[in-house]
């Protein structure tokens, strides 16, 4: 996945139906306070460390009796782990640049099922290129490399009521929250 724009998202294609050109995109989404208002509503969250490039980013949906996790080798190369973001499925997800959130998907857009209900999404960093084997001599990717970021989505418990609002997806080491 990638992005010109700093920031990749999962968003609910439902919710971005009037975005058809920049004039429209600009004002829902051209500021942090503009996507801080789509995070809030359950209808987008970032994936955010505010670096354009290319990602490789996976998304395992977990169920009511089996809530998405890491895997043992991924938790073993996790950097950081994001608090819970609230998503709110219309019955599907998209994954892209935020720069492709809109009506139509754009070239490259990963798009998938989602039963409609509410969920809790977690983001882990991962530092693949710890891993031995996952680099190339060139410095690409192996084929058995981790993805840089693991979008963990469950259904949202009905007790939890606080989310994760902010537009960048991991607190900086130090930072008060």
């Amino acid at each position: 996945m990638a992005t010109d724009a700093g920031m990749l998202a999962l968003w609910d294609p439902q919710s971005f139906t009037g975005i058809v050109d920049h004039d429209t995109w600009d004002p829902q989404l051209g500021e942090d306070e503009d996507v801080e208002r789509h995070i809030r509503t359950g209808s987008l969250v970032p994936i955010n460390i505010r670096s354009d490039g290319a990602f490789g980013v996976l998304v395992r949906v977990g169920g009511p009796d089996r809530p998405g996790r890491l895997t043992e080798r991924e938790s073993r190369h996790r950097l950081v782990s994001s608090e819970a973001y609230s998503f709110c499925s219309s019955g599907q997800v998209w994954l892209s640049g935020i720069e492709a959130v809109g009506a139509e998907a754009w070239p490259g857009t990963v798009q998938f099922d989602l039963p409609v209900g509410r969920y809790a999404v977690v983001i882990h960093l991962i530092a693949w290129e710890d891993e031995a084997g996952s680099v190339n001599e060139d410095g690409t990717p192996s084929v058995t490399a981790l993805p840089d970021f693991v979008a963990l989505v469950s259904p949202a418990s009905s007790e939890r009521d606080r989310f994760r609002t902010d537009v960048e997806t991991f607190d900086r080491p130090g930072e008060p929250r």
